[in-house]
């Protein structure tokens, strides 16, 4: 395995875009105010660990259960589209009731580590070496970890009204999101489901 620094560039660039940590803080913001004080470094130790263990046994453990990625990316879209309905209308339709609060569920998985991230993470090591990708997801983590410590600061600094305007304004891109992870993966399924009645 050979570290390259351009693979671990391109790599962190694209899990940045995917993760999407900044775009995110609207939700966080209103998780933190619905479920409490949001544990940084728990949150992002898990992802961590849950996207460390996806990138070297996600298609095996995947397959155990008869499931492909696009199945489980469109899996991933109903999560997203419920957070974004959450966001867009005021309405809590997601009940926090995990022991750990917002830190573990949702905001570990499957904001942090979601869907996106998996599959991103699939395709990544078709192209690049593992050691790239595993020090491209640690850095975007340590950028998770100073945004998640820095939510309350960013809080204070806009104000309940900048943050009722990003809500709703970040609802509606999550929302784009979630259709176009769904069209992009749906696709997918209802080919192998033709081949599969056609075989």
């Amino acid at each position: 395995m050979e570290i390259n620094l351009l693979e671990i560039t391109s790599a962190f660039i694209v899990l940045f875009a995917v993760i999407d940590i900044l775009g995110s803080l609207p939700i966080i913001l209103d998780l933190k105010k619905k479920s409490g004080p949001i544990k940084s470094f728990q949150a992002t130790s898990v992802a961590f660990s849950i996207m460390i263990v996806f990138l070297f046994v996600g298609e095996a453990l995947l397959g155990l259960f008869g499931v492909d990625i696009a199945s489980f990316a469109i899996a991933g879209s109903f999560v997203l589209v419920i957070m974004a309905f959450e966001m867009i209308l005021g309405v809590e339709i997601f009940k926090h009731d995990s022991p750990s609060g917002a830190s573990i569920v949702p905001i570990a998985f499957p904001l942090i580590a979601g869907a996106g991230s998996f599959t991103t993470i699939l395709s990544l090591r078709a192209e690049f070496e593992t050691i790239n990708i595993i020090i491209a997801l640690f850095l975007n983590l340590v950028v998770v970890y100073f945004v998640l410590r820095s939510s309350a600061m960013v809080e204070r600094v806009i104000g309940q009204g900048g943050i009722y305007v990003l809500k709703k304004f970040f609802g509606i891109i999550l929302l784009a999101m979630a259709i176009k992870l769904f069209m992009t993966n749906f696709g997918y399924v209802v080919m192998e489901f033709i081949k599969g009645i056609k075989g």
